[in-house]
């Protein structure tokens, strides 16, 4: 019996992972026409991501403010800034609650897969 528990967790996950990234596009559409529903689309996957240990995808995680939970838009309500200093970083600031959120740039390496070159004496 619990093996049956298991499988329909893995199916209540996918539902909820396919229902969050429903309402984050919603969202995301109707952020210009009315901020108060895209926010409240953004509240509402959240809430099921939270009821069903769901993690929220990475590439709609960054356009949202933990703090205020609002949709991020640069040059509407976030200020995007790029720090090329020590560490190079994407500095974003919302506009509505003061949040600032710091995202590293890596930087790439050559890679060690690349042919060494011989030279002939």
């Amino acid at each position: 019996m619990p093996s049956g528990h298991i499988h329909d967790m893995k199916e209540v996950r996918e539902i909820a992972e396919r229902n969050i990234r429903e309402l984050l596009d919603l969202a995301l559409k109707i952020f210009h026409k009315d901020r108060e529903l895209a926010r409240r689309y953004v509240d509402m996957a959240f809430r099921i991501a939270m009821k069903t240990r769901t993690r929220i995808p990475k590439e709609y995680k960054r356009l949202v403010c933990r703090k205020c939970r609002n949709l991020l838009i640069p040059g509407v309500n976030c200020r995007v800034r790029l720090q090329p200093r020590r560490e190079p970083h994407v500095v974003v600031t919302c506009l509505n609650c003061g949040r600032i959120v710091r995202y590293l740039i890596k930087r790439r390496r050559k890679s060690s897969m690349e042919p060494l070159t011989e030279t002939k004496s």
